[in-house]
């Protein structure tokens, strides 16, 4: 029995492998389709950047968190009703119930969650726009730089600086 739930643990974390949300919002973030694709750009004038919070899906997280939490509530209710009880019976009720307490622990991990972001407010063709973009304030600088335009609505302002690298401690 505790090789079901030495599995059922290793498993949970194979499969808990969390992503960064809000990476595939970022304006230098690009789908496979929009990849060796053509795209106007424009020079742009940034006149301010200033922080933001950008609200972004958290949905892979959650589904990881609960399809983890299930697995390890199943291996350990499975480990622990048999061990307790004594029978396979109660081991596989106890599992069932293992797996569903770790799904809903995992639902505890929230759909959307708060992101660092930008304001970019800039100068195109004489006219001043602004656009929240997921980033650090320090990729942009007051000065020129690109914007991708994806569709009509859509443009994503490229950074235009580069971050200081993190200080070795």
């Amino acid at each position: 029995m505790r090789k079901v739930v030495l599995l059922a643990a290793v498993a949970a974390l194979g499969v808990s492998g969390c992503t960064t949300p809000g990476e595939e919002n970022r304006s230098d973030s690009f789908t496979a389709d929009q990849v060796n694709s053509r795209q106007e750009v424009h020079v742009v004038n940034i006149l301010a950047v200033l922080p933001a919070r950008v609200q972004v899906s958290n949905a892979r997280n959650q589904r990881v968190a609960q399809i983890g939490g299930a697995l390890l509530g199943a291996g350990l209710g499975a480990g622990l009703g048999a061990g307790v009880g004594g029978s396979a019976g109660l081991g596989a009720l106890a599992g069932i119930g293992g797996a569903g307490v770790g799904a809903g622990a995992g639902s505890l991990v929230p759909g959307k969650v708060m992101v660092k972001g930008v304001s970019i407010t800039y100068e195109q063709d004489g006219h001043t726009f602004s656009s929240a973009q997921v980033g650090r304030d320090c990729e942009y600088v007051p000065g020129k730089a690109i914007l991708v335009e994806l569709s009509p609505t859509s443009t994503r302002v490229q950074p235009n600086h580069t971050c200081p690298a993190p200080a070795k401690s």
